[in-house]
């Protein structure tokens, strides 16, 4: 009997001592260094009741950027139904209150310039310019995430589900080790569109232009058919739309003078892609030379240059109907919802009134070719006056986790959205507070840009309903066409670019300057303004990084 009692005793003792260990923060996963303590109070079966694996004993505090996008008839960037559902859920699974950060979303790079240098930058920070990324992880401005990826991999299995182990380290440095920002999940890689007034088109009865010489001659039916177009408003038609983002606002247009042995030159095109409206290849030049001759011709909105990207006064152009030619992102008419452009050419221009995709543009070989990135988008990063990286991660993994990104995608069943009888997802316009300011929710589903509903032919089939009050035939045909022929860059990792750093801003500033000056140059001076400001622009820092680009690409992949 005092055999039996000793062992039970003993027993007693053995699980006293592992139920204590088991609710001690002492057992909390390793942070590599961080002063934030993870317990291990619920497993995966509780996770209902107490939370996700990895919730915290006592309440943590994180702050997160979300970009503010300034929409008409939008919502508060950082405080909306969607960010109050992720401050409830957050608090609810891992015990971290979260609180949203508002950054301009047209200057975004320089508005986190000055946050990083500041020292006020949220915990949780994304920028779609790694150089940024870069430049401040020299100044010891950002945290290593290798480290903390390395030990809290397993309360990251969502994140790591939807992003993958390569975008986790896109950015791994291949001496180092250091990985300074993850690549969020480019789901649906589409970039760009060139749209034409399909109504313009019939009533003028010209056929979709597949060259660039039915192109041009359609805009010059625009042009002197104006008052057939816009009866009272034929002196503000414009023909081809322009921005002071000339290089993407006439991306199909220029890349299609860049030779097709440049655009599959793996190391040529490393070499001189850093800038992503692809300054440096070949050819560009000409593009910008033909948009010259129409902007000479009247054929481009002459007052373009006055506005900044991202100015309303851009898409109210569109919307007025006094546009006939455009190229912007792929889906770009038909986002909105009741503000869209199309919806609001309907009310202002007719029923009729609709943009279409075609593909005007073909290269050297004689293919409409696309040039479309990896699939990575935004850089996400944490500063180092993050004090609470582990929330931080946690926070990545709960928008990652599909439940819950799908809903931010979708919104609610009857409200946002519909299902149709056989599955599929189809969005309803909606106004006040559950109003989505960015397509798909993208601006809090950072870790993903573009819809996935978890089956592949489930999503590809909704994307095309995804747009309240639009004939899904217009989106099918632009979600075909903006990636037919394309060619996407190849992952070449060669560490840091030493001459990158702090020039993003700067050299994009100088591009969009020459273009915008080049374009609306005099025919006689264009070759002189072309010319100067592009050796401008190699002198400030773009040759330094060519070279070094250079040298890295042979010493990691050899000649």
């Amino acid at each position: 009997m005092k055999r039996v009692l000793l062992v039970l005793l003993a027993c007693l003792l053995v699980i006293t001592s592992l139920a204590a260990c088991g609710s001690s923060d002492s057992t909390a996963t390793s942070t590599a260094g961080s002063s934030a303590a993870v317990s291990s109070t619920a497993d995966g079966s509780a996770a209902g009741a107490e939370g996700l694996p990895g919730r915290f004993a006592e309440k943590k505090s994180i702050t997160v950027e979300v970009f503010d996008r300034a929409v008409d008839g939008g919502t508060k960037a950082e405080d909306n139904f969607y960010t109050n559902w992720i401050k409830e859920g957050m608090l609810r699974d891992y015990n971290v209150e979260v609180k949203f950060i508002p950054v301009p979303r047209w200057t975004e790079q320089e508005q986190m310039n000055n946050l990083l240098a500041a020292n006020n930058a949220p915990d949780v920070c994304l920028t779609y310019s790694y150089p940024t990324v870069q430049t401040y992880a020299n100044m010891g401005g950002i945290l290593d995430l290798a480290p903390l990826l390395e030990s809290n991999k397993q309360l990251l299995p969502d994140l790591y589900s939807l992003v993958g182990e390569e975008n986790m380290t896109w950015d791994k440095d291949p001496d180092k080790g250091t990985i300074w920002a993850i690549e969020s999940m480019l789901f649906q890689n589409k970039r760009i569109n060139t749209f034409v007034r399909e109504d313009w088109l019939n009533k003028l009865n010209i056929k979709e232009p597949t060259t660039i010489e039915e192109f041009e001659a359609m805009l010059k039916a625009f042009q002197s058919n104006a008052k057939t177009l816009l009866g009272a408003n034929a002196d503000k038609i414009i023909p081809f739309l322009l921005s002071v983002d000339v290089g993407w606002n006439a991306d199909h247009l220029i890349t299609s003078y860049i030779p097709d042995s440049f655009v599959n030159s793996d190391k040529d095109y490393y070499i001189n892609g850093f800038d992503d409206r692809h300054l440096l290849a070949p050819g560009y030049k000409n593009g910008i030379k033909k948009l010259n001759e129409w902007y000479n011709a009247g054929l481009i909105w002459k007052d373009f240059p006055l506005y900044p990207a991202g100015d309303k006064n851009i898409d109210n152009q569109m919307k007025a109907g006094y546009v006939g030619a455009m190229i912007h992102n792929w889906d770009y008419p038909y986002r909105g919802g009741d503000d869209s452009i199309i919806a609001n050419m309907k009310k202002t221009v007719g029923p009729d009134a609709a943009f279409i995709a075609v593909e005007p543009f073909k290269n050297d070989a004689g293919v409409y070719r696309k040039l479309l990135s990896p699939p990575i988008d935004r850089k996400i990063f944490f500063p180092a006056t993050n004090k609470e990286p582990v929330a931080s991660l946690l926070y990545l993994n709960w928008i990652s986790k599909l439940d819950n990104r799908k809903f931010l995608q979708i919104g609610e069943e009857g409200v946002t959205h519909e299902k149709t009888p056989d599955g599929l997802i189809r969005t309803i316009a909606t106004t006040g507070d559950k109003y989505m300011n960015s397509p798909n929710n993208i601006d809090y589903t950072m870790t993903i840009n573009g819809l996935d509903l978890g089956d592949p032919d489930l999503t590809m089939k909704s994307v095309a309903l995804g747009y309240a009050g639009v004939d899904a035939k217009y989106v099918t045909k632009a979600y075909e066409l903006t990636s037919k022929d394309a060619v996407i860059s190849k992952h070449i990792n060669v560490g840091e670019i030493k001459a990158e750093e702090g020039m993003g801003p700067a050299l994009k500033e100088k591009r969009d300057n020459m273009l915008t000056q080049a374009v609306t140059a005099k025919p006689d001076k264009f070759d002189s303004i072309y010319d100067n400001a592009f050796k401008d622009f190699l002198t400030s820092g773009a040759q330094a990084i060519i070279d070094e680009r250079a040298a890295k690409y042979e010493k990691y992949y050899g000649k």
